[in-house]
C-alpha cells in the first residue's frame, strides 16, 4: 500500500522530468537543420558548419561540475529553472543575432542556450534513476528518454521545415529578379531561424513557471544532505569507481558518433546523396522516428531482458550499420542511417543509468562527469566533417569515426558495467 502511495506520489514529477528531455531534445536536433542554414546564411563549408556543434556541445564539458555544485548545495529543482530560463533568453538572442549576421554571434547563442538545457540535463537524467526501485532504473530512463526521442523528431520533421526553406543559392545562381539581391535572399532565409526559437523560448519560460509552483519530492541522497556537514560539492575521487568510469569513457564516444551521423545527416541527403531539401528534411524526420521506435521498443524488451544484454546487441548492430554505410555509400548509406538510428536509441540512457549504480549521495558527481563526456559531440563530429570534406570522392570513409565509437559502446555492455569496487 505505501509502495502504492509513493508510485502515484512520483507521478507528477516524473511527467515535469519528461517534459524536459523533449525540449532539450528539440533544442539538440535543430543542430543538424541549423548547420544546414548557417552553410547558407554564413557562406560555410561543411567543416566550417560543424563547429555550430563544438560550440553547443562545449557547453556540456565547461558547465557540469559548476552545475551539479550548485544543485548540491541547493537542489534538482532549482538547477532546473535556472536551466529553463537560461536557456529561454538564448533563443531571444536570436533577433539580435539576425542583425549582426555573423557566424560568432550565432556560436555564442549556442553556448549559451546549451548551458541552460545543461542543467536540464545534469537533472533530470539521475533524478529519474531516483524516482522509483533501482531495479527498473534503466527502464525508466529509457521511457524517459523516449520523450526525447518524440522531440527528436518533431524537430527533424516539422521545426526544420520551418527553418529550410528549399532554396539554396550562391552569388551565381542566385536569379537576377529575386527581391533585393543577394543580400535579400540572405536576411529572408537568417529571418526563417528566428520563430522556431522564439516559439523555443516561450515554451521554456511556460515550464519554468510550472515548476516553480510545483512541489518536487526530495530523493534520498539530497534528504541526507542536512546530515552529512562535510559532504563535497563535487566528488572527483568518485571516478574510481570502474563502472562509472567505463560508462563516462563509453558516452564520450558515444555521443560523439551519434552526433557525428545526425549532424551531418542532411549535408550528407543534399551534398552527397542529390536529394532536395524539401525530400531530405522528410527524411530526417523519418531517421528521428525510427531513433523513436528503437527507445520505445527497447523500453518494453527491457522487462524481459537485463540492459546490459540490450545494450550489447543493439550496440553491435549500429557497428554493423556503419560497416554497410561505409562500403556503400548514396542511397543504400541513408538505409543504413536509418537503421543506425533505431539501434542508437537506447544506448545513451542505458550507459547513463548502468554507470549511476551504487553511486548513492555521489550520484549527482557521477552524473556531472557523465554529461560532461557529451563533449564528443565538440570534437568527434568535426574531425568525421573534416574527412568528408577532404575526401569527396569517397566521403563515407569518414564514417569509420562512428564505427570506432560505437566499440567502446560494445565494451561497456560486454564488460564495463559491472560494478566491481
Amino acid at each position: 500500500m505505501k509502495s502504492n502511495q509513493r508510485n502515484n506520489n512520483y507521478t507528477l514529477p516524473l511527467i515535469l522530468i519528461f517534459s524536459l528531455f523533449f525540449l532539450w531534445a528539440i533544442s539538440a536536433n535543430l543542430l543538424p537543420t541549423m548547420i544546414r542554414q548557417l552553410m547558407k546564411t554564413c557562406e560555410l563549408n561543411t567543416f566550417e558548419a560543424s563547429f555550430t556543434e563544438s560550440a553547443y556541445w562545449l557547453a556540456y564539458f565547461l558547465c557540469p561540475i559548476p552545475i551539479a555544485m550548485y544543485m548540491k548545495k541547493y537542489s534538482y529543482k532549482s538547477g532546473i529553472i535556472f536551466g529553463l530560463l537560461l536557456a529561454a533568453i538564448g533563443g531571444m538572442l536570436f533577433f539580435p543575432a539576425a542583425i549582426i549576421k555573423e557566424y560568432w554571434a550565432y556560436l555564442c547563442i549556442f553556448f549559451v542556450i546549451a548551458t541552460g538545457m545543461c542543467f536540464l540535463e545534469t537533472a533530470a537524467n539521475p533524478y529519474v534513476t531516483a524516482l522509483g526501485d533501482s531495479n527498473s532504473s534503466s527502464r525508466r530512463l529509457n521511457l524517459a528518454q523516449s520523450f526525447n526521442g518524440l522531440g527528436a523528431f518533431i524537430s527533424a520533421m516539422f521545426i526544420s521545415k520551418l527553418i529550410l526553406s528549399g532554396k539554396n543559392y550562391t552569388r551565381e545562381t542566385l536569379p537576377l529578379d529575386y527581391t533585393g539581391g543577394w543580400e535579400g535572399y540572405i536576411q529572408t532565409e537568417t529571418d526563417s531561424m528566428k520563430l522556431p526559437y522564439l516559439i523555443l523560448s516561450g515554451v521554456l519560460i511556460i515550464i519554468a513557471i510550472v515548476f516553480i509552483v510545483s512541489h518536487l519530492p526530495k530523493i534520498k541522497e539530497e534528504e541526507c544532505k542536512n546530515n552529512t556537514k562535510d559532504s563535497k560539492l563535487i566528488n572527483f575521487s568518485v571516478l574510481k569507481r570502474s563502472h562509472l568510469r567505463w560508462g563516462v569513457i563509453a558516452q564520450f564516444f558515444y555521443n560523439g558518433g551519434q552526433t557525428a551521423v545526425n549532424s551531418l545527416f542532411l549535408v550528407y541527403c543534399c551534398s552527397y546523396a542529390g536529394i532536395a531539401e524539401s525530400t531530405a528534411t522528410t527524411i530526417f524526420g523519418i531517421y528521428m522516428l525510427c531513433f523513436l521506435l528503437g527507445r520505445w521498443i527497447g523500453t518494453f524488451l527491457m522487462i524481459r531482458f537485463a540492459p546490459q544484454r540490450m545494450l550489447l546487441v543493439y550496440a553491435l548492430c549500429c557497428v554493423a550499420m556503419t560497416i554497410v554505410l561505409i562500403c556503400t555509400g548514396g542511397i543504400v548509406g541513408i538505409y543504413a542511417m536509418l537503421a543506425l538510428s533505431f539501434f542508437m536509441s537506447i544506448i545513451y540512457p542505458t550507459q547513463f543509468s548502468l554507470a549511476l549504480k551504487d553511486l548513492g549521495t555521489e550520484t549527482k558527481s557521477g552524473s556531472a562527469f557523465l554529461v560532461m563526456a557529451i563533449v564528443g559531440n565538440a570534437m568527434l563530429p568535426q574531425l568525421t566533417a573534416f574527412f568528408m570534406n577532404r575526401e569527396p570522392e569517397f566521403y563515407q570513409v569518414a564514417y569509420v569515426i562512428p564505427m570506432i565509437c560505437f566499440l567502446f559502446c560494445v565494451y561497456y555492455g560486454w564488460k564495463g558495467y559491472k560494478v566491481i569496487n
